[in-house]
């Protein structure tokens, strides 16, 4: 017996403080760097977009409330809501931490002198690194991400991790992890060791969203339960298991599509703006060439009319 009322939305939003997961003590201790770092920067008279701070904390507080709250027991028991926190880990949390750009909040926060020099050769060098580079590479990220999908839910994995003493955290590691990998080379403005074109990026988003959405149908339209994990809640909750299912399938397609829609006016609004920046640059470099070769004109045609003047004596 787990102990847990039936569940309901009161229930689940009631923190749990009895099997705190580590992912909370991750959420608060990323959100307290932040906040700190912020401070330091601005303490130096450098501002930064308020914006960028509220979805970097806004993401660490998802974390929390996902994890910390008794979602995380009812994930143990009921697939709907495992998937509630399957997609806040992999397609809520990760774009709201990589618009908070902590990577150059880093950069700007932390000394160049003594241990802080240390800190930042280790940061660069952990980033230029050639597993960096293979990590965040669109051939490797796109595929972890499908698999968190489609390898974790139509094979035998899910159950078999799952079963583990710390599988539960496992696989939330896992997918908060893959959900950054992919949106990193999308939307994150500082030094990367891969650097795609716009449309290499538009292309990876508009590869992921339809197929992220068919998983969600195949959910809803399989005839069985397809996790044995969660085949047998408590009979007191009164829980149909393909209902159940269906409604994770149902969640899988609605919940991440306005999430993607999001994402992408994000990345089309900076797509605009660095063309428009990018002509701009053209434009005034073709002025300064312009009125280079105009004054070489000129100075030609003065050196024409100075070899035709008769020569005095």
């Amino acid at each position: 017996m787990n102990g847990l009322a039936p569940p309901s939305i009161g229930q689940m939003l009631t923190w749990d403080s009895s099997s705190l997961s580590p992912l909370v003590l991750l959420g608060a201790v990323l959100a307290l760097w932040y906040w700190w770092s912020m401070h330091r920067v601005r303490a130096r008279g450098r501002l930064s977009p308020w914006y960028r701070t509220a979805c970097f904390l806004a993401g660490c507080l998802l974390l929390i409330a996902v994890t910390g709250s008794k979602v995380e027991s009812y994930g143990n028991e009921l697939f709907s809501v495992w998937m509630f926190q399957h997609l806040t880990l992999s397609m809520a949390i990760p774009p709201l931490w990589v618009l908070g750009s902590p990577g150059l909040l880093l950069l700007r926060s932390t000394s160049h002198r003594g241990p802080g020099r240390n800190v930042l050769a280790l940061a660069l060098s952990a980033l230029r690194s050639r597993p960096a580079r293979w990590m965040l590479h669109p051939g490797f990220t796109i595929p972890v991400f499908l698999f968190s999908y489609y390898g974790i839910y139509l094979s035998p994995i899910f159950d078999a991790v799952s079963g583990l003493p710390a599988g539960h955290v496992l696989l939330e590691i896992f997918f908060l992890t893959s959900g950054l990998l992919f949106i990193m080379p999308v939307l994150a403005t500082g030094p990367l060791p891969v650097r795609q074109s716009y449309l290499g990026r538009c292309f990876d988003l508009f590869v992921e969203m339809p197929l992220h959405v068919f998983i969600g149908v195949v959910l809803m339209m399989a005839t069985k339960p397809l996790l044995t994990t969660f085949v047998n809640p408590p009979p007191e909750w009164g829980v149909d298991v393909m209902q159940d299912q269906q409604l994770a399938g149902a969640l899988a397609w609605s919940y991440g599509e306005p999430v993607a829609l999001v994402v992408v006016v994000i990345f089309a609004m900076r797509w605009n703006r660095d063309d428009k920046r990018m002509n701009a640059a053209q434009d005034r470099r073709a002025e300064i060439d312009g009125d280079s070769d105009l004054e070489a004109y000129n100075n030609f045609l003065r050196s024409l009319s100075a070899a035709e003047r008769p020569e005095t004596r």
